[in-house]
């Protein structure tokens, strides 16, 4: 069992850092560049060469069966998903073969809805300690069903 953190704009690493260091989980924190490197044993830093989806497609192409991916990313989440991986946005939601479709069809209406209106605003909510707070407890649950196989 391995946790990825799609790591560029990602406002949980240290509370994930946390949860794998209980549980004894390797860490892999993806990014193609601008982190400083993390010193933990159990976190490897990898970074990857600029581009479109470059860090997505290095997780998705080892994201497996029994690992947690923690991304914001929708169509990697999909990908991770499909691999049989599990995957937890920053804010706790938990995305899985039963709700990604309509997430994704979500995020894409969203997408050719602000091309066809360039003065739509949009964005995230500020990060706050509840949603960490959420973060934390979803992470800690997901761990436990890796490990008992539910």
């Amino acid at each position: 069992m391995s946790i990825f953190i799609d790591a560029d704009a990602c406002p949980v690493r240290d509370e994930v850092i946390r949860v794998a260091e209980r549980h004894k989980t390797k860490v892999f924190i993806v990014s193609n560049g601008n982190l400083r490197p993390h010193r933990h044993p159990l976190v490897k830093m990898v970074f990857v060469p600029d581009g479109p989806d470059v860090a997505d497609d290095w997780i998705a192409q080892r994201a497996a069966g029994g690992d947690v991916v923690i991304t914001a990313d929708i169509p990697l989440a999909d990908r991770c998903i499909a691999a049989g991986a599990r995957v937890i946005q920053p804010n706790g939601e938990v995305l899985d073969m039963h709700n990604i479709g309509p997430v994704l069809a979500g995020r894409d209406l969203m997408t050719d809805l602000r091309a066809a209106n360039p003065l739509m605003q949009g964005g995230a909510k500020p990060f706050s300690k509840a949603d960490r707070s959420h973060f934390l407890n979803v992470l800690e649950n997901e761990m436990r069903k890796v490990k008992t196989g539910t």
